[in-house]
């Protein structure tokens, strides 16, 4: 039977409460054995849920007992707005109002956090942050109008910023809102206040490869992959150092107010939401929205 066909119900399995402000944003740990859950909220606290058991319920996923608040991290000055875990599960990354980005280290087997960097750099409020989905190359988005890219070159988690990527460098000219990557990692999507979606294209054989300092070859791979030419999105591949340009095609922009990503699964498929109620989904081998919800 077609998907569509099926009556599908969501079913409310869970209430979590203990946040005394609005919920900005929730993330599931991607591994271990029993469901994470780390939430950040406009009381300036990120709070970590765990499930004390699994149990197998007809019908519905596996989830059992209820979820207890395990820990409250409190350092943030300011509303917490959004918190990413790192593909292994053993950072949590948390940004602010205050203007910082945090990195926590999962200890204690989950019970206990401590804190391996304050990230300094934004200077408006931080409003998103996202992990690279195969390395611990973590970026954020910026009230500021930026992006930055933060990594390590060593396990001591002295994190520094390698790149910036603003409207100097074909960046955004407004707030950023939101980030996501494809599954791969060799693609990144950006959405701004200024009605626009930006790609971005990395090298992954170049850093995992580990050759040579970040601030270089992050720097250097990290290239956009879209241009504005009077209201539509230019998409092309710039090969850096080898002038090679691939033209792909054109994004047309209807946004008339805020711009939200949402990822997926499929790498050919952009999801996006904006202030002008409308869900718009892009394909990159059409030259036009797929498809539009009210």
């Amino acid at each position: 039977m077609d998907l569509m066909e099926k009556k599908l119900e969501l079913v409310e399995l869970h209430k979590l409460e203990g946040h005394t402000d609005r919920v900005w944003n929730v993330s599931w740990n991607p591994v271990g054995t029993l469901p994470i859950l780390a939430s950040c909220s406009g009381d300036n606290t990120v709070r970590i849920w765990e499930q004390s058991s699994l149990s197998l319920t007809p019908g519905l996923a596996s989830f059992g007992d209820e979820f207890e608040c395990i820990s409250t991290l409190e350092e943030h000055e300011n509303e917490v707005k959004s918190v990413s875990w790192n593909a292994a599960g053993s950072y949590l990354a948390t940004c602010s109002r205050d203007k910082s980005v945090w990195i926590w280290e999962v200890l204690g087997g989950g019970n206990e956090y401590d804190c391996a960097a304050v990230l300094i750099g934004h200077t408006q409020d931080a409003k998103m942050v996202q992990w690279h989905p195969t390395m611990d190359v973590l970026f954020s988005c910026s009230y500021d109008n930026t992006i930055k890219v933060w990594w390590s070159e060593d396990d001591d988690g002295d994190y520094q910023c390698v790149q910036t990527l603003d409207e100097s460098n074909n960046g955004h000219s407004s707030t950023v809102w939101a980030i996501s990557f494809n599954a791969a990692g060799d693609k990144m999507v950006t959405c701004s206040d200024d009605l626009t979606l930006k790609i971005w294209e990395t090298d992954i054989a170049m850093m995992h490869s580990g050759e040579g300092y970040a601030s270089c070859y992050i720097s250097v791979q990290l290239v956009l992959i879209c241009l504005e030419f009077a209201g539509l999105i230019f998409v092309h591949i710039q090969l850096t150092g080898q002038g090679i340009n691939t033209s792909l095609g054109f994004l047309k922009i209807w946004f008339t107010r805020k711009v939200l990503l949402t990822p997926n699964d499929r790498d050919n498929i952009i999801a996006s939401g904006a202030g002008d109620d409308a869900i718009r989904l892009f394909v990159d081998s059409n030259n036009d929205c797929k498809k539009t919800s009210p």
